[in-house]
């Protein structure tokens, strides 16, 4: 005899999908994550058009990331038709990403994964509880979209990068201006560290592939290679023969593997796990006091990792905008040609891969994006597996909650996915 029990959409996630669970006695027959968001077409509707359009459509692919989006795809582009941008150029793209980390990471600690932790439905409820909490949080968050306004002109979907750079550079005085701000918020975030490790996470512990860019002398988030904690190095224009996609008969995203079949592991947890040794200084001071150890593979103390990013992308953007003196055009010729182009950036939630075919005149013959929570979603799958057993005995909406907990840790983006929470469970 089976039951079958249904709640409505997981709250407090980008998307919507579902989680059906079948069980034969006390073991798990089927699990499956059913994302029904329809496909985006994204990659479809890129073919045909203009590079220049490129960053300015696939930044509407997410509201919370579109710089990643944006940067992915100018530097496969830029790899395409072989373009160097300036050192200029680049320091402020990082900042760039710094403002994007600094709102995504100070929104998911607050706002979606502490009421969690600490037992309230919405940050809402935790709000009436703790005000200064998040009247910090909603300050942390204002902050790096103050980032994203100055350099790109708007904190939502920003207008100014394009392949080669920038239309143009931002006023020295408006970035100067943001520094009292940025430097509460360096200390604000390393209190956040500190509060973060105080929280009373699940017990669990995974044995992960980790999947990040690195590069040799700075945490990596803009180029490198990608390193995995099993395998090794490969250059990303491989990334695909490494780590390939299939569809899923239950999801409209693409499900990816490593070449062996098995799930592995993007985001924070992967970066700081993978390249903590390259932290920035103050960053890798809040690691030392609060006596990390690594590898942490618990899926919810991704949470930790987040505080510490937010330490980082403070105190980066405090030393670009101090040293802010832009050399040389805001963007560089480009040598129109026929190519195919690469490139990986890490977005909050993790690696973001696009390559491109251009023609002679910079028209996109073919585009592929792999989103992070795509990349993501065969390893939540594996880590309700996991956690299924020591809930399933609970009341229903005690368990879904449970569910929603562990799935919300990895702070997915269903939408981007496609191309979350409605829980169903078979007992047999």
């Amino acid at each position: 005899m089976y039951e079958k029990i249904q709640v409505d959409a997981l709250a407090r996630v980008e998307g919507e999908g579902g989680l059906y669970i079948a069980l034969d006695g006390d073991s798990i027959s089927e699990l499956r994550l059913d994302i029904y968001e329809p496909p985006r077409f994204f990659e479809g509707f890129l073919q045909g058009r203009y590079l220049q359009e490129v960053p300015d459509i696939t930044a509407r692919i997410c509201g919370i990331c579109p710089v990643a989006y944006q940067m992915s795809s100018v530097y496969a582009l830029e790899n395409a038709v072989g373009a160097k941008i300036t050192p200029s150029i680049r320091k402020l793209r990082r900042l760039l990403y710094c403002g994007e980390y600094i709102e995504s990471h100070a929104l998911h600690i607050y706002m979606l994964q502490a009421p969690d932790l600490l037992g309230h439905e919405s940050a809402l409820s935790l709000a009436a509880v703790a005000p200064d909490v998040v009247k910090t949080a909603l300050r942390l968050k204002k902050i790096g979209n103050e980032i994203l306004r100055t350099i790109g002109g708007r904190s939502v979907h920003p207008v100014s990068s394009c392949v080669g750079g920038f239309y143009r550079f931002p006023k020295v005085e408006k970035l100067k201006d943001l520094l009292p701000d940025l430097r509460w918020g360096l200390e604000a975030s390393k209190e956040t560290a500190r509060w973060a490790i105080t929280l009373p996470y699940p017990e669990m512990d995974v044995d992960y592939e980790f999947v990040a860019l690195t590069l040799p002398d700075e945490y990596a988030v803009i180029g490198g290679d990608v390193l995995s904690s099993k395998t090794g190095t490969i250059p990303v224009e491989e990334f695909l023969s490494v780590y390939p996609e299939k569809h899923i008969r239950h999801s409209n995203a693409l499900h990816s593997s490593n070449a062996s079949g098995d799930p592995y592991l993007v985001g924070p947890l992967a970066r700081l796990n993978l390249n903590h040794e390259k932290l920035s200084p103050q960053a890798k001071a809040i690691v030392e006091e609060l006596k990390l150890e690594f590898p942490i593979t618990n899926p919810y103390k991704a949470l930790i990792a987040r505080a510490v990013e937010l330490v980082q992308s403070y105190e980066l953007a405090i030393e670009i905008v101090e040293n802010y003196a832009p050399e040389g055009k805001s963007h560089v010729e480009l040598d129109l040609k026929v190519g195919q182009g690469y490139a990986a950036t890490e977005a909050p939630r993790g690696l973001l891969y696009h390559d491109y075919e251009v023609d002679e005149k910079g028209f996109i013959k073919t585009a592929h994006i792999i989103p992070p929570t795509a990349q993501n979603l065969a390893r939540v799958e594996e880590d309700l597996r996991q956690l299924i057993p020591q809930v399933i005995d609970k009341e229903h909406a005690e368990a879904t909650l449970d569910c929603e907990h562990l799935i919300r840790s990895y702070d997915p983006c269903i939408s981007c996915a496609t191309h979350f929470l409605t829980l169903d469970i078979e007992r047999k």
